[in-house]
């Protein structure tokens, strides 16, 4: 076998030192095949290192997932979002944990994007009166010049009085039955001076 060179032999010495971080016990050897041109020959274990490293990296591809949609949910609910201070929290998680939070949060962000993130509120059979009233029903209804909009025609200060941001008429019909539940019960028909009779 040739003599290594000098670079072959620090490229050497640093391969040895990644295999002996990434696996220990590694044995690492210099040879020549039949062209007399130096190659490595890494005799690293197989088993429970390599399924080490993969259930490492199943795990951070989930904890990302998890994180994302956690911000996801955050900016669909409340915009309030810590991704430092949740990823610390479901960092040590197993994959078979964190696989059951991506599935709850998933279904979470379904409800939260049918509904707008409006809280779940008892829609009082009143609403169908004014809705009907207000707008036939439409929650794509603009009325008042474009002042009064959605199913219960809601001006844009009473709809962020009750949460809502964006225009009423293209938050989801979900949205605009669980705000108006609660303006309704806040201040009964009186948002509604004619439909609300």
């Amino acid at each position: 076998m040739p003599h290594p060179t000098p670079l072959t032999l620090r490229r050497l010495a640093l391969t040895a030192a990644s295999t002996a971080a990434i696996a220990a016990p590694a044995t690492v050897a210099l040879a020549a095949d039949e062209n007399g041109l130096d190659y490595i020959h890494f005799g690293v274990p197989a088993g429970r290192i390599v399924e080490d490293g993969l259930e490492d990296h199943a795990r951070k591809t989930l904890t990302d997932r998890a994180v994302r949609l956690g911000r996801r949910a955050a900016n669909l609910r409340d915009g309030d979002f810590r991704p430092r201070r949740y990823r610390a929290h479901i960092d040590d998680w197993s994959i078979e944990r964190l696989q059951r939070r991506i599935t709850r949060v998933r279904a979470h962000i379904a409800d939260l994007e049918r509904t707008g993130g409006a809280p779940d509120v008892a829609i009082p059979a009143a609403l169908a009166g004014i809705a009907v009233c207000e707008s036939g029903g439409d929650p794509r209804a603009v009325g008042g010049g474009g002042l009064y909009r959605g199913k219960y025609q809601f001006d844009l200060g009473t709809w962020a009085s009750v949460g809502g941001s964006g225009d009423p008429a293209a938050a989801p019909e979900g949205e605009q039955d669980r705000r108006a539940a609660m303006l309704y019960a806040r201040s009964g028909a009186a948002p509604w001076p004619v439909c609300g009779r």
